[in-house]
Order: C-alpha cells, then sequence, then structure tokens
C-alpha cells in the first residue's frame, strides 16, 4: 500500500481474535437474539416515561426548582398509579 494512501482500518482476517468471531453475528442477514422478558420490561418503562412526557409541566420541565420539579414528577406518578 502506498504511503499516501489512509491506512486500512478493518484488521485482516489473520488478526481476529476468536472473541471477536464469537460476539460477530454469524450472517448479516439474521436478526440478533430476542429476549422476550426483556422486551417486556423495556416496553413497559417506555411506555412509563411516554406518559410522563403527556403532561406538559414535566416534559418542558417549568419548574425552577429542581425539589418542586420532583414533587410534580411524584404527583404525577401517584395519579398515573390511582387511574390504572
Amino acid at each position: 500500500m502506498p504511503s499516501w494512501r489512509t491506512a486500512r482500518i478493518h484488521p485482516a482476517r489473520s488478526e481476529v481474535t476468536s472473541a471477536d468471531a464469537e460476539s460477530a453475528p454469524s450472517s448479516p442477514s439474521r436478526p440478533p437474539v430476542f429476549d422476550a422478558e426483556a422486551y417486556k420490561q423495556r416496553n413497559a418503562v417506555e411506555r412509563c416515561i411516554n406518559r410522563f412526557k403527556q403532561r406538559r409541566g414535566l416534559a418542558m420541565r417549568t419548574d425552577k426548582l429542581a425539589i418542586a420539579y420532583q414533587a410534580a414528577f411524584h404527583l404525577a406518578a401517584i395519579l398515573m398509579w390511582t387511574r390504572r
């Protein structure tokens, strides 16, 4: 490779270790492993965050003091929990 060109970024096949090969997917078209339980938990957290974002005061953080924002957050959480 001429010295004026950019050096190669990707390692050669001989430089790839077995740990690198194990972490890489076997095929680019194969989807990653799906964990249903982790997906359920992540989905529940995202839905809860979106419910908080629907409240304008919490989403825009109009309170100047952190204690007032925290109180509004707790109040919104209590209201969401009681309406469930």
